[in-house]
């Protein structure tokens, strides 16, 4: 055995290591940490962050391995398709139906995915790059990945991260513009809730019909928005239960796990480490917040007009993190009285928002693609 030889070997992977792979190995240890010790969003920043810290040490995904997963699931976007039919059988549209009025919340909502395109271009992103960083602010992770996957595959990884990581700095980011542009007061109106009744006919028609008329005005979010009804029909429908627990469990944890490990191995030094990046994060932090503002306006908006019988905290709920953003208004209510109980108000624009980030991405991927 020639003992000269093998010294070499068995360091080649420290001596390849450059500067920019030890801070991306870094990076990819705070998001584990952030996923074991803050449990922010666990299932998706774990992976990321090993990922990550693969990516660094010669497992990225130009090869092995992750090539064959981002081949097989992000460049067909089979991953974030998958995760949508996992996300629709959870929903429950019957708050949303009950009261229509919701829907405006959730058409507010998805303010900050235009005002970050605006931004973005003015700051010199072509336009599909601008398009697909103002998709950021649909804080709706396979919305994001499916829009840059088509429109800006090489700002893929800033644009996952940043979607991902603000929508688990929900609880963090949202409460002190809750607390800035609404007063005590406004936060303890107490909403009645006495619906009307929906029937199992409508919850089964309204995915159907939603994916036929979304389908047709904006075919480029068809995809999105069939998979998400299809799990929503599953959940509805009431007679195929195996399919509709299989969505909830395994086909979206496998898909979220994979989606993960391989968004991560693109997080490499040379791909990562830049300007671009920087200003990727800023902006999707600012969609976050254009969103959070423009529900919470809008909210204070149906307040003034029905009234006082509205709660401006449940416009906070108009973007896409379901069900995460309607539990934290309701929470927040709930700190000023006890017994003050928004919850199904708050679901019912989460919802809204759900769809109105699917409907919203998919009418500026159509716009977008026309113009490239």
């Amino acid at each position: 055995m020639d003992f000269g030889q093998l010294l070499p070997d068995l360091i080649k992977g420290f001596s390849a290591l450059t500067w920019g792979n030890v801070v991306m190995i870094a990076i990819g240890g705070i998001l584990i940490a952030l996923a074991i010790v803050k449990e922010y969003e666990p299932v998706l920043l774990l992976p990321i962050g090993l990922g990550c810290i693969l990516a660094n040490i010669g497992m990225s995904s130009e090869s092995g391995i992750f090539k064959v997963l981002y081949d097989a699931g992000i460049a067909t976007e089979i991953f974030p398709l998958m995760i949508f039919v996992g996300v629709g059988a959870m929903i429950d549209f019957s708050p949303l139906l009950a009261m229509p009025s919701m829907a405006l919340l959730g058409a507010a909502g998805q303010f900050g995915i235009f005002g970050t395109l605006i931004l973005a271009t003015l700051l010199n992103f072509p336009m599909n790059e601008a398009a697909s960083i103002g998709v950021i602010g649909a804080i709706d992770g396979p919305t994001a990945i499916f829009v840059a996957t088509k429109l800006a595959p090489d700002l893929l990884a800033p644009i996952a991260v940043a979607a991902y990581s603000y929508m688990s700095l929900i609880p963090i980011i949202q409460p002190p513009l809750m607390r800035l542009m609404t007063s005590k007061q406004e936060r303890c109106i107490r909403m009645d809730y006495a619906p009307r009744e929906v029937k199992k006919s409508a919850l089964v028609l309204f995915p159907i019909l939603v994916a036929l008329i979304i389908g047709l005005i904006a075919p480029d979010a068809a995809p999105l928005i069939a998979m998400l009804m299809l799990g929503n029909l599953l959940r509805t429908s009431g007679v195929v239960q195996r399919l509709n627990q299989s969505a909830q469990n395994e086909i979206v944890n496998i898909a979220t796990l994979f989606l993960g490990l391989t968004i991560g191995s693109t997080m490499t030094a040379a791909s990562f480490l830049n300007l671009n990046t920087l200003i990727i994060m800023v902006l999707g932090l600012i969609a976050f917040g254009l969103d959070t503002v423009a529900g919470l306006a809008f909210g204070k908006i149906m307040s003034a007009v029905s009234g006082g019988k509205v709660n401006p905290l449940i416009g906070a709920c108009g973007i896409s993190a379901f069900p995460m953003a309607g539990r934290l208004a309701a929470q927040m209510a709930q700190e000023e009285d006890f017994e003050n109980f928004i919850l199904m108000h708050a679901m019912g624009a989460n919802t809204a928002g759900q769809l109105g980030s699917v409907i919203a991405g998919g009418i500026l991927l159509s716009i977008v693609s026309s113009m490239v």
